[in-house]
């Protein structure tokens, strides 16, 4: 009875063990044609496809841009400087191809283009029909009528880098690169300007540890907004760590070693008001009366910077940064300064509004905190009179608006601006601290998903003269600026 009962329990328990066998015999072939399949796809991915399935790394933009300074023709007591006025373009052809192989490839061409020569480009060139007729025959003689608009003539590799992926989390580039760091107060391509800025050499980012971001790199060359190369030496290490996707805190250490950086530029024998720097040896071989040469620095810093959510409509804004720099590697010793960032604000659905104040410190007016590599444009307001922060350093207090009518991007900010130590005026023994105001607004649309326009306004006042006298080529003289800007992504 047992044994009978056995067969009758045995029995459909072999059978449906026979199917089961039979159906994963059969799943196991359709598995198997599907893997061969998976990799015959494999294998016909090739270069050529990845190059297909790759992006576009293109753009044209146009701009016309219009400057009127209050001031004199440098190294003239009796002309002033004429309105300058630039209408230029900038073509960016490149494409980055897909991953193959963790292999990914990219390459970038970018033409500076100008329709006239109205203004002082930076560069020793001469409008053609000018060339060798008096006076005009020195070039720099022909741009010093004009204030700067940096958006020289130019050709060039804009980008070129291969990309690997081989390491989970982690991304490493080899080659010519745009780095944009946190809000590019530090390190940035300056994209604002038609050349922008690219380094040469490689980077890693790495995101295996949960919420952080780990950045380093070694340069070893920079190509500034100028369009000059520089070489040397650029160390960088940026770690972030997000507790929320909206709030980070990160570290930092950038080591510059570059020789004739744009902020060394200067006139040693104008040491009592020279607006760079304070790197070197003046015209007496005194470390203290000093303007130009070696400006290699190490930076060290510590921000926090977030935007907390409320609830769906309210957001609140905060930032919180400090940074030491020093001398480097032969740097010069009167390196010693820092920087000091704290502000806040808050948001309501598409508009905010925050108040921030920065400094830039002085060394006893021997030096002021510097930021050669950063995206400074967008700092110390956009009429660009404190690219290379003055020997006397700088305290920027500024409000910020920003909103959206419609597709219509607004955005003002306003800034009070003084110096960190006094700075001589006009007339012997005459000091004061106000380099001036500015306001700067701006009214962004996008026409279409590849287009948009752009109007841009600036207007610099001046409060205490800085500088011996109202010739004087460091001067912060009223600065007006308006920008006509359109852009077609391809």
């Amino acid at each position: 009875m047992h044994h009978t009962f056995a067969k009758h329990i045995h029995l459909p328990i072999k059978r449906i063990t026979l199917a089961t066998l039979l159906a994963i015999s059969t799943l196991n072939v359709a598995y198997a044609e599907d893997a061969v399949k998976v990799e015959e796809i494999e294998e016909e991915y090739t270069f050529l496809e990845s190059i297909k399935t790759g992006k576009s790394l293109s753009s044209i933009r146009a701009r016309y841009e219009h400057v009127e300074q209050d001031g004199f023709q440098q190294g003239s007591a009796v002309n002033k400087l004429k309105d300058a006025y630039a209408f230029t373009t900038r073509s960016l052809i490149g494409w980055q191809t897909a991953p193959f192989n963790n292999f990914s490839f990219a390459a970038q061409i970018t033409d500076v283009h100008e329709f006239n020569d109205d203004f002082n480009d930076r560069r020793d060139n001469l409008p053609e029909d000018q060339v060798g007729v008096g006076a005009a025959a020195n070039s720099s003689v022909f741009k010093r009528q004009f204030p700067n608009i940096v958006d020289p003539r130019f050709t060039d590799i804009n980008q070129l880098f291969v990309e690997w992926t081989g390491i989970k989390n982690t991304k490493l580039k080899l080659g010519r690169q745009i780095v944009n760091l946190d809000n590019v107060r530090f390190i940035g391509d300056i994209a604002f300007r038609q050349n922008t800025q690219v380094f040469d050499g490689i980077s890693i980012v790495n995101k295996t540890i949960s919420d952080t971001e780990i950045f380093a790199a070694h340069f070893s060359k920079v190509r500034q907004v100028n369009t000059k190369l520089r070489d040397g030496n650029i160390d960088l290490v940026n770690i972030k760590y997000r507790w929320l996707p909206t709030e980070s805190i990160t570290g930092y250490s950038y080591f510059v070693d570059v020789a004739n950086l744009s902020q060394n530029n200067g006139n040693p024998a104008a040491v009592g008001t020279a607006a760079q720097g304070g790197n070197g040896l003046g015209a007496s071989n005194d470390l203290v009366n000093t303007a130009t040469t070696d400006a290699s620095s190490k930076t060290l810093g510590l921000r926090l910077d977030g935007v907390h959510v409320i609830d769906p409509n309210w957001r609140s804004l905060y930032t919180l940064e400090y940074a030491k720099q020093d001398d480097y590697r032969g740097g010069n010793p009167l390196i010693d300064a820092y920087y000091l960032k704290v502000g806040g604000g808050a948001a309501y659905n598409v508009w905010s509004l925050r108040l921030d104040y920065e400094k830039l410190s002085s060394n006893d007016g021997k030096y002021g905190f510097q930021t050669p590599l950063g995206t400074n444009h967008l700092f110390q307001g956009w009429s660009d009179h404190f690219l290379a922060t003055p020997r006397q350093g700088i305290e920027d207090l500024y409000l910020t608006f920003g909103g959206k009518i419609d597709k219509a991007v607004l955005y003002a900010e306003y800034h009070v601006m003084k110096s960190d130590e006094k700075f001589q005026t006009i007339g012997a023994g005459n000091f004061g601290d106000k380099f001036g105001t500015e306001f700067d607004a701006s009214v962004m649309y996008p026409f279409t998903d590849a287009v948009w326009g752009k109007v841009e306004y600036a207007k610099f006042n001046e409060s205490d003269v800085y500088g011996t006298t109202l010739q004087n080529a460091a001067r912060k003289g009223d600065k007006e600026i308006i920008w006509l800007t359109t852009q077609l992504t391809f």
